[in-house]
């Protein structure tokens, strides 16, 4: 049963831009690498993501969870922050005033144009913000800046 079980990674954004990677496994030694993977792909230093091993008061106790370590949580990181970085894109057109498809990803940012006006650039830290509630929201889009990948390997 264990070995069936799926595991999950939950990313959650606070309007700060700080974040928590809460894992269904146990510490496997590789938190640090973990936090560094959000870090490269929202653009923001590895000390803003903390990662939290074994988080029951996420998941729970006893829900089927599979805790032992997985070979396959880097994956479920990456995918975690690319759906943040994905909704973010979004958000950022809102709050930049531009169809999304129309931003680049420069430096940890979503930027409007060539990025050389700085009212045309949003930080995951700034769309964080603007997604609990500083602004409107696209259609269809949940306030909130946070991603859930449950996987099995």
């Amino acid at each position: 049963m264990a070995n069936e079980a799926y595991r999950a990674v939950f990313l959650r954004v606070h309007p700060t831009g700080k974040m928590v990677l809460s894992l269904t496994t146990d510490a496997d030694g590789n938190e640090p690498a973990y936090a560094r993977l959000v870090a490269d792909a929202l653009g923001v230093p590895a000390l803003d993501v903390k990662v939290v091993p074994a988080d029951t008061d996420r998941f729970g106790n006893g829900h089927g969870y599979n805790a032992a370590p997985s070979p396959g949580t880097a994956a479920a990181v990456a995918s975690a922050a690319g759906k943040i970085r994905a909704k973010a894109r979004l958000l950022a057109g809102m709050q930049l005033g531009a169809p999304p498809d129309s931003l680049t990803w420069s430096n940890g940012a979503w930027v409007k144009g060539d990025g050389g006006d700085p009212t045309g650039v949003g930080t995951i830290a700034d769309i964080a913000m603007y997604a609990h509630g500083s602004g409107e929201l696209p259609p269809g889009v949940e306030g909130g800046l946070d991603a859930q990948t449950v996987y099995r390997d």
